[in-house]
Protein backbone atom coordinates (compact mmCIF):
# COMPACT_ATOMS: atom_id res chain seq x y z
CA UNK A 1 0.00 0.00 0.00
CA UNK A 2 2.89 2.54 0.87
CA UNK A 3 4.58 1.74 -2.49
CA UNK A 4 0.75 2.41 -4.22
CA UNK A 5 0.34 5.99 -2.30
CA UNK A 6 3.99 6.70 -2.90
CA UNK A 7 3.44 6.11 -7.05
CA UNK A 8 0.50 7.86 -7.11
CA UNK A 9 1.60 11.04 -4.88
CA UNK A 10 4.35 11.35 -7.22
CA UNK A 11 2.91 11.11 -10.45
CA UNK A 12 0.33 13.49 -9.34
CA UNK A 13 3.07 15.56 -8.80
CA UNK A 14 4.56 15.01 -12.06
CA UNK A 15 1.39 16.05 -13.83
CA UNK A 16 1.19 19.38 -11.86
CA UNK A 17 4.63 20.35 -12.44
CA UNK A 18 4.28 19.26 -16.27
CA UNK A 19 0.77 21.61 -16.20
CA UNK A 20 2.93 24.62 -14.41
CA UNK A 21 5.75 24.25 -16.90
CA UNK A 22 3.21 24.54 -19.95
CA UNK A 23 1.84 27.39 -18.36
CA UNK A 24 4.73 29.12 -18.29
CA UNK A 25 5.56 28.59 -21.58
CA UNK A 26 2.29 29.89 -22.48
CA UNK A 27 2.98 33.12 -20.74
CA UNK A 28 6.57 33.43 -22.11
CA UNK A 29 5.80 32.95 -25.88
CA UNK A 30 5.05 36.15 -26.91
CA UNK A 31 5.69 38.81 -29.70
CA UNK A 32 8.88 40.64 -29.00
CA UNK A 33 10.57 37.88 -27.47
CA UNK A 34 14.22 38.93 -26.17
CA UNK A 35 17.19 36.49 -26.67
CA UNK A 36 17.17 35.88 -22.74
CA UNK A 37 13.53 34.47 -22.73
CA UNK A 38 14.78 32.55 -25.37
CA UNK A 39 17.35 30.89 -23.45
CA UNK A 40 14.73 30.56 -20.71
CA UNK A 41 12.45 28.93 -22.35
CA UNK A 42 14.84 26.83 -23.97
CA UNK A 43 15.70 25.22 -20.57
CA UNK A 44 12.13 25.49 -19.28
CA UNK A 45 11.15 22.72 -22.53
CA UNK A 46 14.03 21.07 -21.40
CA UNK A 47 12.95 20.65 -18.18
CA UNK A 48 9.11 20.46 -19.21
CA UNK A 49 10.31 17.19 -21.37
CA UNK A 50 12.36 15.31 -18.28
CA UNK A 51 9.49 15.87 -16.59
CA UNK A 52 7.21 14.05 -19.11
CA UNK A 53 9.68 11.45 -19.37
CA UNK A 54 9.59 10.79 -15.52
CA UNK A 55 5.99 11.12 -15.56
CA UNK A 56 5.87 8.27 -17.80
CA UNK A 57 7.99 6.18 -15.92
CA UNK A 58 5.95 6.54 -13.03
CA UNK A 59 2.85 6.09 -14.77
CA UNK A 60 4.15 2.48 -16.13
CA UNK A 61 5.13 1.81 -12.17
CA UNK A 62 2.23 2.11 -11.07
CA UNK A 63 0.24 0.02 -13.75
CA UNK A 64 3.28 -2.52 -12.96
CA UNK A 65 3.28 -2.03 -8.75
CA UNK A 66 0.65 -0.06 -8.03
CA UNK A 67 -2.67 -1.92 -6.17
CA UNK A 68 -4.97 -2.00 -9.22
CA UNK A 69 -2.90 -4.11 -10.88
CA UNK A 70 -1.57 -4.24 -14.77
CA UNK A 71 -4.72 -5.85 -15.75
CA UNK A 72 -6.77 -3.02 -14.11
CA UNK A 73 -4.98 -1.02 -16.95
CA UNK A 74 -4.58 -2.44 -18.95
CA UNK A 75 -7.62 -4.29 -19.99
CA UNK A 76 -9.58 -1.08 -19.85
CA UNK A 77 -9.76 1.23 -23.05
CA UNK A 78 -9.93 4.77 -21.37
CA UNK A 79 -6.19 3.68 -20.33
CA UNK A 80 -5.48 3.78 -23.91
CA UNK A 81 -6.89 7.24 -24.28
CA UNK A 82 -4.99 8.39 -21.75
CA UNK A 83 -2.24 7.01 -23.31
CA UNK A 84 -2.98 8.26 -26.72
CA UNK A 85 -3.30 11.94 -25.39
CA UNK A 86 -0.42 11.57 -24.08
CA UNK A 87 1.35 10.60 -27.40
CA UNK A 88 -0.35 13.14 -28.92
CA UNK A 89 0.56 15.98 -26.56
CA UNK A 90 4.34 14.48 -26.63
CA UNK A 91 3.76 14.89 -30.83
CA UNK A 92 2.31 18.71 -30.31
CA UNK A 93 5.45 20.14 -28.20
CA UNK A 94 7.64 18.87 -30.92
CA UNK A 95 7.14 21.33 -32.93
CA UNK A 96 7.67 24.40 -30.29
CA UNK A 97 10.97 22.24 -28.92
CA UNK A 98 12.16 22.76 -32.37
CA UNK A 99 11.61 26.23 -32.22
CA UNK A 100 12.88 27.01 -29.05
CA UNK A 101 16.50 25.32 -30.12
CA UNK A 102 16.16 26.92 -33.22
CA UNK A 103 15.92 30.71 -31.60
CA UNK A 104 18.20 29.54 -28.14
CA UNK A 105 20.96 28.78 -30.92
CA UNK A 106 19.73 32.34 -33.30
CA UNK A 107 20.30 34.18 -29.54
CA UNK A 108 23.64 32.51 -28.44
CA UNK A 109 25.14 34.08 -31.79
CA UNK A 110 23.79 37.39 -31.79
CA UNK A 111 21.99 38.70 -28.14
CA UNK A 112 19.34 41.34 -29.82
CA UNK A 113 17.68 38.05 -31.70
CA UNK A 114 14.35 38.04 -31.34
CA UNK A 115 11.99 35.68 -33.02
CA UNK A 116 9.56 36.51 -36.07
CA UNK A 117 6.13 37.22 -34.96
CA UNK A 118 4.44 34.87 -37.06
CA UNK A 119 6.73 32.02 -35.88
CA UNK A 120 5.85 33.46 -32.28
CA UNK A 121 2.21 32.91 -32.98
CA UNK A 122 3.02 29.57 -34.52
CA UNK A 123 4.71 28.06 -31.56
CA UNK A 124 1.51 30.02 -29.43
CA UNK A 125 -1.15 27.74 -31.50
CA UNK A 126 0.83 24.43 -30.74
CA UNK A 127 0.89 25.29 -26.67
CA UNK A 128 -2.60 26.22 -26.68
CA UNK A 129 -3.56 22.82 -28.73
CA UNK A 130 -1.01 21.17 -25.96
CA UNK A 131 -2.86 22.24 -23.46
CA UNK A 132 -6.49 21.34 -24.69
CA UNK A 133 -5.33 18.06 -25.41
CA UNK A 134 -3.45 18.03 -21.88
CA UNK A 135 -7.05 18.44 -20.26
CA UNK A 136 -8.52 15.81 -21.44
CA UNK A 137 -6.62 13.12 -19.67
CA UNK A 138 -7.69 13.79 -16.18
CA UNK A 139 -10.95 13.42 -17.86
CA UNK A 140 -9.97 10.22 -18.88
CA UNK A 141 -8.47 9.41 -15.66
CA UNK A 142 -11.01 10.54 -13.57
CA UNK A 143 -13.57 8.09 -15.80
CA UNK A 144 -10.93 5.21 -15.58
CA UNK A 145 -10.65 5.67 -11.72
CA UNK A 146 -14.97 5.50 -11.56
CA UNK A 147 -14.83 2.22 -13.25
CA UNK A 148 -15.91 3.74 -17.25
CA UNK A 149 -14.64 1.43 -19.60
CA UNK A 150 -14.42 -2.12 -17.91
Amino acid sequence: MLTDFGLASLHHLLILALVALLALEMALVRPSLDAATVARLASIDRLYGGVAMALLIVGGLRVFFGLKGADFYLGNPLFWIKIALFIAVALLSVPPTMRFGRWARSALQDKAFSPDDAEVRAVRRFLHLEAGVLALIPIAAAAMARGFGT
